[in-house]
């Protein structure tokens, strides 16, 4: 199992999944999406695990007016140059991903 997980310094959710994983003594990378948001390949492959771009996408953000009107392939440019617009945590195990607090998807993959 190879687990990452995107997210935020602040991010109660985040920390959730992180302590869920510590608690099973799961090793996983823990990945600041400020500083480094996922390259386009990693996005790809999470956006098709996700169902949808629209799920990576935090509507309480106070920057998502920036991306409200945008076309799919434009957001997903948007959402790498402002990472903040990220919903968080996402947790990736190979091709398989999460956005959001996701315990009961997490269990499937031990």
């Amino acid at each position: 199992m190879n687990i990452q997980i995107f997210g935020k310094p602040k991010c109660f959710d985040t920390r959730k999944a992180e302590r869920y994983f510590k608690e099973r003594g799961i090793r996983f990378q823990s990945i600041n999406v400020l500083e480094k948001p996922p390259s386009s390949g990693e996005l790809k492959s999470i956006i098709q695990a996700a169902g949808s771009i629209e799920a990576l996408i935090d509507t309480a953000s106070p920057r998502y007016s920036e991306i409200a009107y945008l076309e799919s392939a434009d957001i997903a440019d948007k959402l790498c140059e402002v990472p903040v617009l990220f919903r968080t945590p996402i947790v990736r195990n190979g091709r398989q991903a999460t956005v959001g607090y996701s315990p009961e998807v997490w269990k499937t993959w031990e």
